[in-house]
């Protein structure tokens, strides 16, 4: 029963939403026509999954994602709400019943159980599925940004932070392009800040992970 209620719980409380993890090194460096200036290097680090959740589309199409699902996370609490007023009743009253009666409520908590994980597995894996595509889509287009950002102030090489096996060990906060990515793609986008959200326990969405965005 706990793992039953666990799944209903963790989908309740926003699924998988702090999925973020093993996105690959993302540099600015791109193959292009023209030679590279000469000179010394100059390096910039992005926390690129951040930086494409926390963009205002990002937060607009998260936020929408997470209302989709709204309905079937309250169908899972329900479900869960419901094992577990039967599982009570057969404590107090097993005593109480038949072995036939009991075998059958037995039976028929089993299987609401199962049903439970299955709701929420397959549940898990559409938010997954269509939180990687909403990510996928608009990570391309900060990249883009990014690249742009990072060749208009001569940064011959960005590394990525945001990645679990980062070899970034230490960098200055003068070197971190995070938010200035993120405000040069909302200036772009033209989409304005999404409203305060009332505070939660659920973690907030970082990003799902994510294969590189195609160089272009």
């Amino acid at each position: 029963m706990k793992r039953s209620l666990a799944i209903a719980v963790s989908l309740a409380s926003g699924l998988v939403l702090s999925a973020a993890a093993q996105t690959p090194a993302v540099s600015a460096a791109s193959p292009t026509s023209a030679a590279a200036p000469a000179g010394p290097a100059r390096i910039a680090v992005i926390a690129f999954q951040v930086a494409v959740a926390q963009t205002n589309e990002g937060q607009r199409n998260f936020a929408d994602l997470q209302k989709k699902f709204d309905p079937k996370r309250q169908q899972l609490k329900a479900l869960s709400d419901e094992i577990d007023t039967l599982t009570k009743q057969l404590q107090t009253q097993g005593a109480s019943l038949s072995d036939a009666d009991r075998a059958a409520k037995t039976t028929a908590i089993d299987t609401k159980k199962k049903q439970l994980d299955r709701d929420a597995q397959d549940a898990q894996e559409d938010f997954q599925q269509q939180m990687q595509d909403i990510y996928n889509g608009l990570a391309s287009k900060v990249y883009d940004v990014m690249q742009a950002y990072a060749e208009k102030e001569g940064y011959t090489l960005v590394l990525d932070v945001s990645q679990q096996q980062s070899p970034v060990l230490f960098a200055k906060d003068t070197t971190n392009i995070t938010k200035q990515v993120i405000d040069a793609y909302n200036v772009k986008s033209g989409i304005p800040a999404p409203p305060p959200q009332a505070s939660t326990d659920a973690p907030r969405p970082t990003a799902p992970a994510a294969a590189r965005p195609a160089s272009h």
